[in-house]
């Protein structure tokens, strides 16, 4: 079913004729919040359902629909005007959101903002449910530059700061919002705008992401000597989700396990040859440092440093004893 847009309430469309639904949809689409074109699979089915009305300046609507894309094109944007800022809060299934560069991988409980005055893609690969959120750039208070730095980055409630704080505030407020018959409606509209400015104005200005990468490595290098170190333990100590904890990791290059052993390694290789472990058994710096097997260790050494642990600590200690006087 296909739904549209009346200025104060949702209404029912009537289902369009088979050969008219693409074109009915992208309609819909266009006329509830701006121009754009719409593709799907002409060999897959679809469907599309959306429901929408405006409260003040504030646009709200559901969106089921997929699979597909949306796209937003630089024609689109000459040819419309509006320049609103579209927020999307994934409900159920998945989608990537593209712009600016970026890719926004989207999963329920996730929310991206959208900036309808450049080009962007919504890629949805099955049917899936999101709600959006239309409003005014000026109601962000960001700056320009601000703004092209918030597109297209995934806003999760699990993240930690406030938005773990906000979103489930903003959903409340959203329900509330859409009751029919709900005094001060606007009221509660502008408050719902003030949270998305908020969680915003976090989101680009607050803890950089670089600091946060400083402070789990720091913390993670503490905790090299303990066996049974695992992604999601590392996720909990700094409040924010898994996911999110593997993203940080996949943009230096490298994932949780891969820097992990590497600083292992790197903290056994030079504890092998330092004056005051001779004593210590390769076996006890392997565990040390957080490896339970003593071969698994050897081998991991071997690859990475091209000899073994043993030969490594010989050859260091050769070259420590000749004088150059």
């Amino acid at each position: 079913m296909l739904t549209g847009h009346a200025p104060e309430a949702s209404r029912a469309t009537r289902e369009p004729a088979p050969g008219d639904r693409l074109a009915a949809w992208q309609r819909a689409l266009s006329r509830t919040f701006v121009d754009v074109e719409v593709t799907v699979e002409p060999d897959r089915p679809w469907t599309g359902e959306l429901t929408a009305e405006r409260l003040g300046a504030l646009q709200i609507a559901t969106e089921e629909f997929g699979p597909g894309t949306i796209l937003r094109s630089a024609r689109s944007v000459a040819a419309d005007p509006r320049t609103h800022i579209l927020v999307r809060r994934q409900l159920t299934g998945t989608a990537l959101l593209l712009q600016d560069g970026r890719t926004a991988e989207l999963h329920p409980g996730d929310l991206a903002f959208h900036d309808a005055r450049r080009p962007f893609r919504v890629v949805v690969p099955e049917r899936q449910r999101a709600r959006i959120l239309m409003l005014p750039r000026a109601l962000l208070r960001l700056e320009e530059r601000q703004l092209h730095r918030l597109t297209a980055t995934v806003v999760e409630s699990a993240d930690g700061g406030a938005a773990g704080l906000l979103l489930p505030l903003l959903d409340g407020l959203v329900e509330e919002v859409s009751r029919p018959g709900l005094p001060r409606r606007e009221q509660l509209a502008r408050a719902v705008a003030d949270i998305l400015a908020t969680v915003a104005l976090e989101r680009i200005g607050g803890q950089p992401e670089s600091a946060l990468w400083e402070r789990i490595t720091a913390s993670v290098r503490t905790r090299l000597g303990e066996p049974g170190l695992a992604p999601q333990d590392i996720a909990d100590q700094h409040a924010i989700s898994l996911r999110y904890l593997h993203r940080l990791f996949q943009r230096q290059g490298t994932t949780v396990g891969a820097w992990v052993r590497a600083r292992r390694l790197e903290a056994a290789h030079e504890e092998l040859v330092r004056p005051g472990a001779a004593h210590r058994s390769i076996a006890a710096v392997a565990a040390r440092w957080g490896f339970t097997s003593p071969s698994h260790f050897s081998r991991a050494f071997r690859e990475t440093y091209g000899m073994s642990p043993a030969q490594w600590r010989r050859t260091a200690g050769t070259v420590r004893t000749v004088r150059t006087d």
